[in-house]
């Protein structure tokens, strides 16, 4: 017996099969990871059996080692399917396919009994000079003891490090049995379903199960879209079927496994990136066995090896995290449209701002369209206010607070009320310049402006992730006279801490975010011990349901209208909605103020009045007269390489084979034109990525890979979420 084997490469000479020897002894089939000789390396390398056959023309090796099952025959069509639509090798998708870790993670690491009281107080914290020695001090503080290969994931650091911290005699290793349950520290109550509303019944009984159909359930926000979930699902595992549920953030994970917990009990498996890789696994290993029945993640749980699915739901379907920016750079709605195909099952894509492709199709009966326009308290919608910021400023004030919501966070701190603040930036100050010379400090690596992190009193590149030291004293002309620009989440809660001393603050952004259960801990803390204030990037403007919240700040209304984006406008219109959405969900009435420099912006008009369809009606149009999608789909081709010459020179040659086939844009410099000492140009071409011109589209790029320079790489992305 001969099975067909393609070897774990993402090198494109190598997106193919090799034909392989079956032992007597071992049992393949095709779906199976094995071990492989190959090549003259020494390692075996893992490969995947895509077919078997009796014979071949080859003189052949033998397989090694069977290593488990990863995927059968409707899964192999859905790979082979993303594999030709995202522009990657089948052994790229077949990753994500495949458990993560490893399995019994038993060793472990602390901080020595006799280092623990000198480290406690910090001060010989601050004496720890490397810093990433001492990133891993200050997470052993904060979690006592923990699984050597979480202490590398959560402090993205090396095994080296840690052995140097032995090797002082700060940390010691030992091991021990795992116990991973990432529900350990959860007490939920059991609930019941609740009596639904006639749009949620009407919602709930259109949804056809045990057939294929999409569904766009398009609810304001409050309008009990996760109740219809969770009845769904109940009908499902009624047929003894299986669900699965993505949602787009991590800090949504909590709220809505806690709702599933406390209706489903222990049936329920959740699978994230903030689990570790050992939690991460049992978890896949609970599901692969058959232990659980409902499976809640965020983009890559679609993957699961759940069986007899009888539902995929997504929520806050218009969520940019569901396009993946790594290899694969897949969109996980399509996936999910294409497992659901294969199932004969519902997909259900909720959302109180759809994506305007979502929408689109809607309306033209591509997808079935249930509306609640309700929302379920007895409040009705949050009453939102503009207020012009250059009226501010006209009047002398200079503070990141207008006076309206200065008024209105005063108003809420005497009530008892608890507010929501929401910035879309981290960080202290967007960039620091000299107001002498103009000279603005950036990264050396990469095209754009340096990030100053007051707690850490460095500069941060979010782009290459390198650290600088402050700057005090200007490079250029020496001058003292540096300015911090633009206001982060940090600045924010300094200026909260200063203006309302007697205010309880939390912040959340990437940077409190960072161990684990982060999340979770801060939600549940401002939840139960009433924190009057919680500050936020993006990730507190979606799906959180606190009764307490009356008031939501949008402090810079601006920050995503004037990036170089044709979605500008839409991701404007969804987050601020979202954002205002939180306030007002219990018994009392919500209110939101937003701050801007330019109130006349349509779609920070329409986020005020929370009309979506005049949004869309306006939205589509433009999008119609220059061809945007949905009336076209966008492949941005970005080629790079360390000279920048020899880039320019091959996106020119790619643009001359795509030309007479596409509507294409010249190249150009990316408008980050350099990341990590990389330079990068950019080609946009508009198509129907039908079957057709795809076919085109990859015949053109066997030959520019004939032509190109080898120190040239191509990256292609079909409808990116980011466009730099």
């Amino acid at each position: 017996m001969i099975a067909e084997v393609i070897v774990n490469s993402s090198v494109n000479k190598l997106n193919k099969t090799f034909d392989y020897e079956v032992p007597e002894g071992i049992h393949a089939q095709v779906g199976m990871r094995v071990l492989v000789p190959f090549s003259n390396r020494k390692k075996l390398e893992i490969g995947y059996i895509i077919g078997l056959k009796e014979n071949t023309d080859y003189k052949c090796k033998p397989i090694s080692k069977v290593v488990d099952e990863v995927f059968d025959q409707e899964k192999f069509e859905i790979i082979k399917w993303m594999s030709n639509r995202y522009f990657c090798n089948i052994s790229d998708v077949l990753k994500l396919f495949t458990p993560p870790g490893t399995g019994n993670d038993t060793e472990k690491v602390k901080i020595k009994t006799e280092k623990w009281v000198e480290l406690c107080d910090g001060t010989d914290v601050d004496s720890i000079k490397s810093d990433k020695q001492k990133r891993i001090v200050e997470f052993l503080l904060d979690n006592k003891e923990a699984p050597v290969s979480e202490v590398l994931m959560f402090t993205d650091t090396t095994s080296a490090v840690m052995k140097t911290l032995e090797k002082n005699k700060i940390i010691s290793f030992f091991q021990n049995e795992v116990q991973r349950d990432p529900f350990l520290h959860k007490v939920v109550e059991k609930t019941k379903k609740l009596i639904l509303t006639k749009q949620q019944e009407n919602a709930l009984e259109s949804i056809k199960l045990n057939e294929y159909d999409k569904y766009l359930l398009y609810g304001v926000t409050g309008s009990g879209k996760t109740e219809i979930y969770l009845q769904a699902i109940e009908k499902v595992l009624e047929q003894n079927k299986t669900a699965i549920v993505l949602v787009p953030e991590i800090s949504l994970t909590p709220q809505i496994t806690d709702r599933f917990l406390s209706r489903f009990g222990n049936v329920v498996a959740i699978l994230h990136s903030r689990l570790s890789i050992g939690e991460r696994y049992d978890e896949w290993r609970k599901i692969k066995n058959g232990d659980v029945k409902i499976v809640i993640g965020a983009r890559s749980a679609i993957f699961a090896p759940l069986t007899n699915v009888g539902i995929i739901i997504i929520d806050e379907e218009h969520d940019s995290s569901y396009k993946s920016e790594t290899t694969p750079k897949y969109d996980v709605r399509e996936v999910a449209d294409k497992l659901a195909e294969a199932y004969a099952i519902p997909l259900v894509l909720g959302s109180a701002t759809p994506d305007i492709r979502t929408y689109y199709r809607a309306l033209n009966n591509e997808i079935t369209l249930l509306k609640l326009d309700e929302r379920i308290s007895k409040c009705g919608l949050p009453v939102a206010e503009i207020t012009d910021l250059r009226d501010e400023l006209a009047r002398g004030n200079k503070s990141v607070f207008s006076k309206k919501l200065f008024d209105e966070i005063n108003k809420n701190l005497k009530n008892k009320e608890q507010t929501m603040l929401f910035l879309n930036r981290r960080g202290y100050s967007t960039f620091i310049m000299c107001r002498d010379c103009g000279y603005v400090v950036k990264c050396g690596k990469c095209d754009v402006a340096m990030t100053y992190h007051l707690t850490k009193n460095k500069l941060l590149c979010h782009y290459c992730g390198d650290e600088h030291q402050n700057v005090i004293i200007c490079p250029e002309c020496k001058s003292e006279n540096i300015r911090y620009f633009g206001t982060g989440t940090q600045k924010i809660e300094a200026a909260i801490n200063k203006i309302f001393p007697e205010a309880t603050v939390l912040r959340m952004d990437v940077d409190t975010t960072r161990t684990k259960n982060a999340h979770d801990n801060i939600l549940n803390k401002f939840k139960n011990e009433k924190i009057d204030i919680l500050l936020g990037t993006q990730m507190i403007t979606k799906g959180h349901d606190f009764e307490n919240v009356t008031l939501v700040g949008v402090l810079a209304a601006d920050s995503s209208i004037n990036i170089s984006d044709y979605r500008a406008n839409e991701r404007t219109y969804q987050l601020l909605t979202q954002a205002i959405g939180r306030a007002g969900r219990g018994e009392k009435a919500g209110r939101a103020i937003v701050q801007t420099y330019s109130p006349d912006e349509f779609s920070i008009q329409m986020a005020q009045i929370q009309d979506y369809e005049q949004f869309y009606n306006i939205e589509i149009n433009m999008r119609e007269k220059l061809n945007y999608p949905p009336f076209c789909d966008i492949i941005i081709g970005v080629l790079s390489g360390e000279n920048e010459q020899e880039v320019e020179v091959s996106a020119n040659k790619l643009f001359e084979l795509l030309k007479p086939f596409f509507e294409i844009y010249r190249p150009v410099p990316a408008p980050i034109s350099k990341i990590n000492d990389n330079y990068r140009w950019r080609i946009l071409i508009k198509t129907q990525a039908n079957d057709r011109n795809m076919e085109i589209l990859k015949e053109r790029l066997k030959e520019f890979e004939k032509i190109k320079n080898d120190n040239v790489n191509l990256n292609l992305d079909i409808n990116p979420n980011n466009m730099m």
